[in-house]
Formats: C-alpha cells, structure tokens, sequence
C-alpha cells in the first residue's frame, strides 16, 4: 500500500496528519531526520512526502523534487510571519503546497490527497473506466479501489474481500460487457504506477522492482511489454496515460483470471 512519508517539526502536526488521512489506503510513515526520508524514498512506495517547515531549511529540495519529481512535496507546520516570503518562494519551486498548523489543519489531509501520486494516477487515467467499458456498479468501484492502491500485487481474492463479494462473483461481474478481466486490469495500473515512477531520475527499473513487488526486474520488463509492447526503460517517457493508450492497441484481455 502506499504511503505518506513525513519529517514534521513536531508531534502534534504528525499526529493530526494521520487523524486527517485516515481511514484510507496511504499510510503515514514518521521520518526522524532528512536521512530517514531519503531512505523513505528507496524503501517505500510514496504517494507524498509532508515535510516540517523548519525541516525545509535542513533538505535541499529542489534537489529532491530534481531527483523525484513524481513525489509530490507539501510543507506543513507552524508558522512565523518572517517566514511567509521563504513560503512563498518554496510554492513557486519545489513545495506543491503549503499548510499552516493551527489554520489548515481541517484540510490538511485534503490537501495531501488533492496532490498525492495516486490522485494524479487517478486524473490521469479519468478516460479509463469509459474506454475499458467499465459501467455497472461493481466495475467502477473496483476500478476506484484499485487505482488508489495500484503497485504492490493485488489478488483477485483480496479485491473481492475489500469490496464485499465472493472472488468469483468478482471476477464474473468486472469482466462483463466486454470489459478485460480484472487480473488484466491489476497489471494495467501496476504498469501505469511503474511509469509515474520512472519518470524521475532517481528510480531505475531495478529499484521499481523492490517498490511495486515485482520478483525481478525481468518480470517487470515482462509485464511492461505485456500491458504496454514497450521495455520498462520506455515507461517513464509514456507516462499512465500512454501506458493506457498502448494497452487499449495491445489488446485487453488476458486468458488468466
């Protein structure tokens, strides 16, 4: 599952993030210093990055977001009114936005959702559910889950639990109406979350290997060819989007359920 990596300038900003984020599929994981959230992004699937507004001063990062411009990177703390103009000058570079605690904190988790990698899956892949012809109910819940929660392997069993239903009811009722089975679609997002991924210089195929669960880095060019006819070094430049695109030429459908 994904998650939300902070270094905050104190607990009561790290414990009203999780309040704000939770119930939901990203976990907040608490990094103690800079070095901590640079392991973060090499050990973790991230879906954002909530960093202190003190903690901006001790990170170079616009180096970070140079290296992983995929993360989104939000500030959130306490501050002085002499700091407004480094704020400001943080939103025009590397920071997506800015929380001030004690004022934002209702919006807080909002706001990280509003910028996290799986809401800009999620916009990116707006056109899916019509051009896989995924209608009724059933699919486009499935569909709404799965895109929030698209890298790590997902069984057609777990989906089934998650959503309520018995794994053949599932698999029986994603697949209607010429829509591709759902073990189909689970590669399909595990490949669009890959390309998000790779398009930062910081990870290479081998380290989206480790994050998405994949057993090598062969078995991620398998299923990039697979999903998209094209390497994993290829994923980054087409982005979800083309990962989608090339799926809808390739053909859809899977024989394994």
């Amino acid at each position: 599952m994904p998650a939300v990596a902070a270094l905050l300038d104190a607990r009561a900003p790290l414990a009203t993030l999780r309040r704000a984020l939770a119930p939901g599929p990203a976990r907040v994981v608490a990094c103690r210093s800079p070095g901590g959230l640079l392991r973060a992004y090499t050990t973790r699937l991230l879906d954002a990055v909530v960093i202190g507004v003190r903690a901006t001063r001790a990170i170079d990062l616009v180096a970070l977001r140079e290296r992983y411009p995929s993360i989104p990177v939000l500030a959130y703390g306490a501050v002085r009114p002499a700091e407004c103009a480094a704020l400001h000058a943080l939103l025009e570079g590397p920071v997506a936005a800015v929380a001030v605690e004690g004022v934002d904190d209702a919006v807080v988790g909002d706001l990280v959702r509003r910028h996290a990698l799986s809401r800009e899956r999620e916009r990116a892949l707006a056109d899916a559910p019509r051009l896989l012809r995924l209608g009724d109910r059933v699919q486009l819940d499935t569909w709404q889950w799965l895109v929030g929660v698209a890298g790590p392997p997902v069984s057609t069993a777990e989906a089934a639990a998650r959503l309520g239903m018995s794994r053949e009811h599932l698999s029986r009722q994603f697949g209607a109406g010429g829509a591709p089975n759902l073990k189909r679609v689970i590669d399909l997002l595990r490949v669009a979350t890959a390309a998000q991924l790779l398009a930062s210089p910081g990870y290479d195929p081998r380290a989206v290997t480790a994050l998405l669960g994949f057993a090598s880095p062969s078995h991620l060019g398998a299923m990039a060819r697979r999903i998209s006819g094209s390497p994993a070094s290829r994923l980054g430049a087409l982005g979800p989007r083309g990962v989608l695109a090339a799926f809808l030429r390739t053909g859809t459908r899977s024989r394994s359920r």
